[in-house]
């Protein structure tokens, strides 16, 4: 064992990034890859890790998070629309898989009471290797996955009077009424009641007023708080963590943040999930598996049956086809970390002999370490049980209306527009008006409020977060407009779009062109300089007022426009230009030279003056009276000529310096 903790969680990353690598390129899941670590590095193989109560809460939290998570895809209506699902099918499965393992302890000798709690363990299934492997799968929004989560759901809830009964037996108390379950029971109601309540009440106006800030690191806080509150406020009540968090998120699910919330909590579901599968490969007792290698595998494929065939008969008396029964019951056959820790508190109260709970515990165990292969495979399980070949079709569940704008609109060519002020609502109407598709997202809590309820596609959230970006389709994606005036704001979402798509167009709007070679720099296809356009508009339409043909016009400024606005730099300062209003455009200043007798640039063209390193733009020059803009670098000047150039003051003290030189 490695005293040293820093050590222990450098060999835990290199043993965890090298397996889970190796499992990934075997095209095995990533959570097999997990499990594979913790029995390796487990008490009972190479003794390098035990678990300990800091791990094991860390591993807690991972299941949190996930539920929490999962919580943002049920809003409360499709939870209502489920609850069918929820209460009879999951009590049906609980009910009948108890009744059926309680006759079989009964039957080797263990005591009534005994016998349920037994009954109770081998009932539940693991909530966080079912649903992460469905998710990788995209297979949880499918009616098995469906099914499968409803009873998940219903079993998280049954766990409170089974541990309740567990915790009494443990203790010595024979005499265990169901009054005490009731009590239990009656906990579990309360702290769900105030997990909604104060998600309904007071979730939506906190997060508003942080959102409000625009601290990032504030909301992120945030959403920690509102995750881990509920999961305690559940926990102190008798209710597994998961349940509350669980349910905040789904009064989250409604709301304008949840995109951005799920954006925020992601890293933390990962990395913490990730211990929550060693923690239970650290269960694996090689010792036990390898005396009692028959009796563990009679009994890891009895529980699989029987598991498997009560949730197949019960999914079919609900109306579901054989395929889809079979395929739910093969999802929910393995054990769960719930039926861990009941089965830990009879063993530590020796209720239960150990020779038949020792074996029970690794046969869960193993069920679990086996569940992410059996997942993955459950399709081709039914298909080859049931002899069925050809195309399978599976039903989907009906998203809400929030849901279904978003995802439809990530789904196809759209137009994804990076904040939603006065020139983002302005596009949004352009693009509407041409039945061009567009999502948008803003910081703004206020505006977003308001243009959901207008009905119109915009989500909270930060638009340089990549995870965000993937959510709202920047894949199929047709351009990318960035309408934050601030170009900094501008470049941390070009850098975020870029690392994730290199040939989507972006366009930028700046105020000005200051920040102009950074941010095509940063993978800008276009940068719209805001004062810049402003002069063109302004111009255009005197032009057309002072008669100038259309076309003309339009020429001109297509022109001014494909020189990058060189015409339009420079400013004659006045009394009324404040120094710390300026810009660098601003600061590209006009001088006007004089040729005289004498000069080096007399006789040479405006080309041999660039070649001697002058970096200033050539406005006009002035000759007898005529004046020529934009003039032809091949152009020789004259003594007396009056050459107006535009640059930085460095640059203009250099040209005049090369043009007047003797």
């Amino acid at each position: 064992m490695i005293g040293d903790p820093l050590g222990e969680v450098l060999i835990l990353l290199v043993a965890a990034v090298l397996v889970v690598t190796a499992a990934r390129r075997a095209g095995l899941p990533a959570i097999l890859g997990y499990l594979l670590v913790g029995v390796l590095l487990g008490p009972y193989a190479f003794g390098l890790f035990a678990e300990s109560a800091t791990t094991r809460l860390l591993s807690e939290l991972g299941v949190v998070f996930l539920l929490f998570t999962l919580g943002l895809e049920f809003s409360w209506p499709r939870m209502m629309a489920m609850r069918r699902e929820v209460f009879g099918i999951g009590s049906a499965q609980v009910a009948l898989t108890v009744v059926a393992v309680s006759i079989v302890f009964l039957a080797v000798g263990v005591a009534a009471l005994p016998a349920i709690a037994l009954g109770g363990a081998i009932a539940v299934s693991s909530t966080a290797i079912i649903l992460q492997q469905l998710t990788e799968q995209s297979e949880l929004n499918r009616t098995h996955g469906r099914m499968a989560f409803s009873v998940l759901l219903f079993q998280d809830l049954a766990f409170v009077p089974f541990l309740v009964l567990a915790g009494a037996l443990a203790s010595g108390r024979t005499d265990f009424s169901p009054q005490a379950i009731s009590i239990g029971v009656g906990g579990a109601i309360l702290a769900v009641a105030a997990v909604l309540a104060a998600g309904r009440f007071l979730l939506r106006p906190l997060l508003y007023q942080i959102a409000h800030s625009r601290v990032r690191e504030l909301f992120t806080l945030a959403v920690l708080m509102v995750a881990l509150g509920a999961a305690w406020v559940s926990h102190g009540a008798g209710v597994s963590m998961a349940t509350g968090a669980f349910l905040a998120g789904m009064m989250l699910a409604e709301t304008e943040y949840r995109h951005q919330v799920e954006a925020v909590i992601r890293p933390f579901r990962d990395i913490l999930l990730g211990l929550f599968f060693i923690s239970v490969g650290m269960m694996l007792d090689i010792r036990v598996l390898r005396d009692e290698f028959w009796v563990i595998l009679a009994m890891l494929a009895a529980m699989l049956l029987l598991k498997s065939g009560i949730m197949t008969l019960v999914a079919r008396l609900s109306g579901l086809p054989s395929f889809k029964a079979l395929r739910t019951g093969i999802v929910l056959s393995s054990g769960g970390e719930f039926g861990i820790a009941i089965l830990t508190i009879l063993m530590q109260g020796r209720v239960v002999d150990s020779s038949i709970t020792q074996p029970v515990l690794v046969a869960i165990v193993l069920s679990m370490v086996t569940a992410p292969l059996i997942l993955r495979e459950n399709r081709r399980i039914v298909r080859w049980l049931l002899r069925e070949s050809g195309p399978i079709t599976s039903t989907t569940l009906e998203p809400t209306p929030e849901e279904k704008l978003a995802h439809d609109l990530a789904s196809r060519e759209h137009v994804i527009i990076c904040g939603f002020g006065r020139v983002g609502q302005n596009l949004a109407r352009v693009l509407d008006s041409q039945a061009l598709e567009y999502l948008a997202m803003d910081l703004d809590p206020l505006r977003v409020r308001s243009a959901r309820a207008a009905g119109l596609p915009v989500i909270y959230g930060d638009a340089s977060d990549v995870d965000l970006l993937r959510e709202v389709g920047l894949k199929t994606a047709n351009a990318v407009v960035i309408t934050f005036a601030d170009p900094a704001v501008a470049i941390g979402i070009l850098r975020a779009v870029r690392s994730l798509r290199l040939d989507v167009p972006v366009l930028v709007r700046t105020a000005d062109d200051s920040r102009l070679a950074d941010l095509m720099a940063a993978g800008a296809t276009e940068v719209v300089p805001e004062t810049f356009e402003s002069s063109l508009m302004l111009a255009s339409h005197a032009l057309m007022l002072l008669n100038h043909p259309v076309s003309r016009v339009v020429r001109t400024i297509g022109n001014i426009r494909s020189d990058r606005y060189a015409r339009l730099r420079g400013l004659l300062r006045g009394e009324s230009d404040l120094p710390d209003e300026e810009t660098e455009a601003d600061a590209a200043a006009i001088r006007t030279v004089v040729i005289p007798p004498g000069a080096w640039a007399v006789d040479r063209s405006l080309n041999d003056v660039v070649l001697r390193g002058v970096e200033v733009h050539f406005r006009s020059v002035l000759r007898h009276g005529v004046v020529g803009n934009d003039p032809d670098h091949a152009l020789r000047l004259r003594v007396g000529d009056e050459i107006v150039c535009a640059g930085s003051a460095e640059a203009l003290e250099h040209a005049e310096k090369v043009l007047l030189a003797g």
